[in-house]
């Protein structure tokens, strides 16, 4: 009896250390890149390679059984600057503790990627052109390939995922975010995203949110610090080819967007549309894209526009070890610098940043 009694504690503990035990997951993903960049008013013209670390990490994640319906859910992940040219080594990335019911859906709180991103299955640039929301240029003497706002992720903030029900095609989310290091409701902001899906071959998405993403810290003259920000909504649709015809694996998708910043002078507009398809002809699975970006009044600063066109691939090794190359061009006007007190310091003219490169990706 007292041999029972042993083993059935030992199990227990066991299946109780093998629930407690985190997934642990990551990537490294290396390119090199040729970049050639240009600023006219300032006869800015550099080029060369670059070596760069494009958005590698490593992460722990799990759940515990809280009780029959709820579950305890974590997160802790971290971008890792591999090639070691950035001073902080781990940056935080989605760090939340939350609970997930069955009836309730899921709570997270913590830093969370804002829920504008949740409808965003339209971008499939990769490497250095995965660049959507590099809309300010901090700095001449590196110039940015300037695109439109993007989701990000945001501090002090509580994410609820409402459950899905069999037979609605429906995912809803909503974010509400503050900042704990100012007292009032002006510094903070909430979202709200609607994604419908029924495995058809179609999605149609659509996001809102209001001092999330636009929201920014800039100093005063007199040595404080303010808020601005604005509000943000986002469209999605995307088409796969290939549920209509198996022999044509081409999907493609549409992204629409407009955001308003409190302190610009028009509204920030712009659109993404992208295709990709698999190809057949490879040893190993193979997939080539394009994908064009348009902005129209960067940071809401009137005529400071942006183009953008790359084309790329991906060669699967393995599931897990992934080839990629690809060649752009962004094209902006009227490139504007705007300084730490929101001012828009300097017109330094048209920029242009032409890319080609490539790189290997491995996850864990």
């Amino acid at each position: 009896m007292k041999k029972l009694l042993l083993a059935s504690a030992v199990a227990a503990l066991s299946v109780s250390a093998a629930n407690a035990a985190p997934t642990v997951y990551g990537k490294i993903f290396m390119t090199a890149d040729y970049v050639d960049e240009e600023l006219k008013n300032i006869n800015h013209d550099e080029n060369g390679v670059e070596i760069s670390s494009q958005g590698s990490r490593v992460g722990f994640k799990g759940s515990e059984p809280l009780s029959a319906n709820t579950d305890v859910v974590y997160q802790l992940e971290y971008g890792i600057d591999v090639d070691g040219d950035d001073h902080e080594t781990f940056k935080n990335r989605d760090t939340f503790l939350g609970l997930k019911n069955n009836t309730f859906g899921e709570f997270r709180a913590g830093k969370n990627q804002s829920t504008t991103d949740y409808i965003n299955n339209v971008v499939v640039n990769e490497g250095f052109w995965d660049n959507l929301g590099s809309t300010k240029l901090a700095d001449e003497k590196e110039v940015a390939a300037l695109t439109m706002a993007d989701s990000s992720r945001i501090n002090n903030s509580i994410v609820w995922m409402a459950p899905k029900f069999e037979g609605v095609p429906v995912q809803f989310a909503a974010m509400y975010a503050n900042d704990d290091d100012y007292a009032g409701e002006k510094n903070s902001g909430w979202g709200a995203s609607l994604l419908f899906d029924q495995g058809a071959g179609y999605t149609f998405g659509l996001a809102y949110e209001d001092d999330l993403n636009l929201r920014s810290e800039v100093e005063t003259v007199a040595g404080g610090k303010v808020f601005n920000g604005g509000d943000l909504i986002r469209g999605t649709a995307t088409l796969d080819l290939a549920t209509f015809n198996s022999g044509f694996p081409v999907t493609l998708g549409a992204l629409y967007q407009e955001a308003d910043y409190d302190n610009g002078d028009k509204k920030e507009k712009g659109y993404v549309i992208s295709a990709q398809m698999g190809l057949t002809n490879f040893a190993k699975p193979a997939t080539i894209y394009t994908q064009y970006n348009n902005t129209s009044n960067l940071n809401g600063v009137d005529g400071f526009d942006s183009s953008q066109i790359v084309v790329g691939g991906k060669y699967y090794y393995q599931k897990n070890m992934i080839a990629h190359a690809y060649i752009g061009q962004n094209d902006a006007d009227n490139v504007v610098k705007i300084d730490k007190f929101g001012n828009r310091s300097a017109n330094l003219g048209d920029g242009k940043v032409f890319a080609v490169g490539g790189g290997l990706e491995y996850k864990f």
